[in-house]
């Protein structure tokens, strides 16, 4: 009998695949919340790197999934092998996250992002169709709501131990050392293998007819509202910079290292405590409120990252951040594929995906450059400003549930 979960006077079952799949999500961030949420300190304070060069680094990093996700979501479709898919990808991003134990040059982080991107490329759209498959669209925002948890209930978990590690090796220090940066790295190895086993042997996929269409094809055949959400989450996605560009807000203000692996732990926590009842909200009271929600309390939480002149403002802050993705995470997922028909699910989740890489690079190397010509504070008024006119932008698309 399928495990079961109580949402009030309600009983919800829980396919054994979203279980498994939720525990590699868990799995998989707590290694990349280790070896790769601390990039940005390392390229700072180990390699001392400028910020607009991080940028560069990020927005190409996360920009190289864009065009695999695209071509995977479509294979996913083409092919109806959406577990073989998923395993390769989750399988090439944890073979190649050990090599930034060598890295002495930021030509050589670049190269190993650029990897692991690949990976998640690969894995993101297909992963996030079998969640679709397997689950009834009343409990979808559920499902994915409660991946997403356990993806950063895995992320508190690495950064908790990831705290303990440097507090152990490095004490206060405000900067982040080499020999602190090679433990985490090792301590990212089994849990990252871990993932990929447990997506080998616990992950069912349900047979689906494949797709015959061409790309052209299948894009022609998705539902005008999906493109006009795909639009306006671009604009959004375009100010929402990597989250470098917070870690690296909080060491202006006076964070330590370890207060910086804690403050985001404690972003991840409430990110894992919210987004299954975000999802769970977006069944019952529908998606785009969830979604604008979402996006208006990230638009006032940037622009308190904009002003934040005490430390006690980033932890209130970093909550506050929790909570934009809690409510956005599940209920856009979802919303996808409310929109789009079974057959093309996989295709819709790599379109989507790709919307919020594409725009990853020129977000990340436009905040890099703002916050090198005008202060640390520009990027955040850029990003919220631009959250403010995708509100706008969603509020004005005639989406049905």
């Amino acid at each position: 009998m399928a495990k079961t979960e109580a949402i009030g006077d309600q009983t919800i079952p829980l396919d054994p695949t979203v279980r498994a799949l939720g525990v590699v999500s868990l799995l998989n961030d707590f290694s990349s919340e280790v070896a790769v949420r601390t990039l940005p300190l390392f390229l700072a304070n180990v390699l001392g790197v400028r910020i607009g060069i991080i940028g560069l680094i990020e927005g190409i990093a996360e920009s190289t999934a864009t065009l695999l996700k695209l071509v995977s979501g479509y294979l996913a479709d083409r092919t109806g092998r959406k577990k073989a898919l998923a395993l390769w990808g989750y399988g090439f991003s944890n073979l190649t996250k050990p090599l930034l134990y060598f890295a002495t040059s930021w030509g050589l982080v670049l190269l190993v992002r650029f990897l692991d991107r690949i990976g998640k490329g690969i894995r993101t759209a297909p992963r996030d169709a079998l969640i679709a498959d397997i689950t009834p669209p009343e409990l979808r925002g559920r499902a994915f709501g409660f991946n997403k948890a356990m993806d950063k209930a895995g992320g508190f978990l690495g950064l908790v131990v990831a705290a303990a590690v440097l507090y152990s090796t490095q004490q206060d220090t405000l900067t982040l050392t080499r020999e602190s940066y090679e433990w985490l790295v090792l301590l990212a190895v089994l849990p990252g293998l871990a993932a990929v086993a447990v997506l080998a042997c616990w992950v069912e996929e349900r047979p689906r007819s494949p797709v015959k269409s061409s790309p052209v094809l299948i894009w022609s055949e998705m539902n005008g509202r999906f493109w006009a959400f795909i639009a306006v989450l671009t604009l959004f996605t375009l100010g929402n910079s990597s989250d470098a560009f917070l870690m690296l807000r909080a060491q202006t203000v006076g964070f330590s290292t370890v207060e910086i692996f804690l403050v985001v732990a404690a972003f991840s926590l409430v990110v894992a405590l919210t987004s299954t009842k975000g999802g769970t909200l977006s069944d019952t009271f529908g998606r785009r409120g969830l979604i604008i929600a979402g996006w208006l309390i990230y638009a006032l939480i940037y622009l308190g990252f904009a002003f934040a002149s005490a430390r006690w403002h980033i932890w209130i802050l970093y909550a506050g951040y929790g909570l934009y993705y809690g409510a956005f995470l599940g209920a856009s997922s979802a919303l996808v594929a409310d929109l789009v028909s079974e057959q093309l699910r996989g295709t819709a989740y790599g379109i989507f995906n790709a919307a919020l890489g594409v725009t990853a690079f020129p977000a990340s190397l436009l905040a890099g450059l703002l916050w090198d010509w005008y202060g640390p504070s520009a990027p955040f008024l850029f990003g919220a400003a631009l959250a403010l006119l995708a509100t706008i932008g969603l509020v004005m698309i005639p989406l049905r549930r």
